[in-house]
């Protein structure tokens, strides 16, 4: 009986050691078995658990396109910036070459010293504010262990979150309360230059409305008048015919004619001012339009005490607790005017005009690693 049993586990060992050294012999290369295993992972990762949801799932499958987005927003961003400041110092040289000796020449001096004082004093906003928004750091969470409150770990940077930070997968870090990454000015907008990027947008987006708005009859005008000009070219006298015409009878031989074609009456000068107020209006108003818009939202987010990012969170929020019926309050919703004074930095009430209406470069309020978490009645900043 022993005898059968120690033959029998000595043939169960050289059958498997035979099959072992097939398998050796048949081994796919590495590099190989490493994309077969990625990919399982890969497909594994979109049922891992009983939390996978459609977000989940789409996340997974769009994952590349979201990195090629990235890495061409990252290089292009610098692409962006110039073209921000190629076509603002456009309308900035239209207005002093065009539209300055017209008004000076046509207005009365209270409305010459109204346009030269309102237009120079946006101006100054608008490049002030964007340079602050796109050289401000926007803040980011300390590295290194400290004693601050976190509410979560990157995944991604592997350090510990503060409320309302987001990693950015442009920038490649975590950012403090992270609104979104703005490709004009290639950089994240965040706590410390959130107040500068909205006020860049509000600023220009008046400076738009100002232009179209004063500059509509001008537009009228250089478009009827371009209209003229092509009537005109298309109404020259037709030149006789000579040379051939004599040969088929067309002139009566001998018949000599003189020509000249007169010059058009307007000038090459003429044409290009009445194209670049045209170009000038209609740029100021789509922009106007479309950063309008875009400057609107964000008002109703900051009178929200929301980012574009919380905003999502929280309306997922609003719905998960629905369902258990219960309403959602955003922590950090301190009322509409508490809101705009922690956002605007106004202390105050002369605050309202040395750093709203004019150039600051005051630092927001807070560190924007702790946050107070419980809406409150009265004023947080007394003004």
């Amino acid at each position: 009986m022993r005898w059968c049993s120690s033959s029998a586990f000595h043939l169960l060992r050289c059958v498997r050691l035979r099959l072992c050294s097939r398998r050796g012999q048949n081994r796919l290369p590495l590099w190989i078995r490493e994309i077969w295993a990625y990919m399982r992972l890969l497909a594994k990762s979109l049922y891992f658990n009983s939390l996978t949801d459609s977000d989940v799932v789409f996340d997974s499958v769009f994952e590349p396109v979201f990195l090629t987005v990235d890495y061409v927003t990252r290089w292009f961003g610098l692409v962006f910036v110039y073209l921000v400041v190629i076509l603002t110092s456009s309308i900035v040289g239209i207005a002093y070459v065009v539209l300055l000796p017209l008004i000076l020449n046509t207005y009365s001096p209270p409305w010459i010293a109204w346009h030269v004082c309102y237009g120079h004093w946006n101006l100054i906003m608008i490049a002030f504010h964007y340079y602050k928004a796109a050289n401000t750091s926007p803040g980011y969470p300390p590295t290194e262990k400290h004693d601050g409150p976190v509410v979560s770990v990157c995944k991604k940077c592997i350090i510990p979150k503060p409320a309302r930070t987001h990693h950015c997968g442009i920038c490649n870090r975590c950012i403090l309360k992270m609104d979104h990454h703005c490709p004009w000015l290639n950089n994240c907008v965040g706590h410390f230059n959130h107040r500068y990027f909205f006020s860049f947008c509000l600023f220009m987006t008046l400076g738009c409305v100002y232009c179209s708005i004063s500059g509509r009859n001008l537009f009228l005008d250089a478009y009827n008048a371009l209209e003229h000009f092509k009537h005109l070219e298309l109404e020259k006298p037709g030149i006789p015919v000579t040379g051939m015409g004599l040969l088929i009878g067309l002139l009566p031989s001998g018949q000599v004619t003189h020509y000249q074609t007169p010059a058009p009456p307007y000038t090459f000068k003429d044409k290009m001012i009445h194209k670049s107020i045209i170009y000038m209006w209609v740029l100021t108003s789509t922009v106007g339009v479309a950063l309008g818009a875009l400057t609107f939202w964000h008002a109703v987010l900051i009178s929200r005490g929301e980012t574009s990012i919380e905003r999502h969170i929280n309306s997922k929020e609003t719905k998960r607790m629905a369902k258990w019926g219960k309403v959602y309050r955003n922590p950090f919703n301190y009322s509409r005017l508490n809101n705009w004074k922690i956002f605007l930095g106004v202390e105050k009430r002369s605050h309202w005009v040395t750093r709203v209406l004019l150039p600051s470069a005051h630092p927001p309020h807070g560190d924007g690693l702790t946050w107070a978490v419980f809406p409150v009645k009265k004023d947080l900043i007394p003004v």
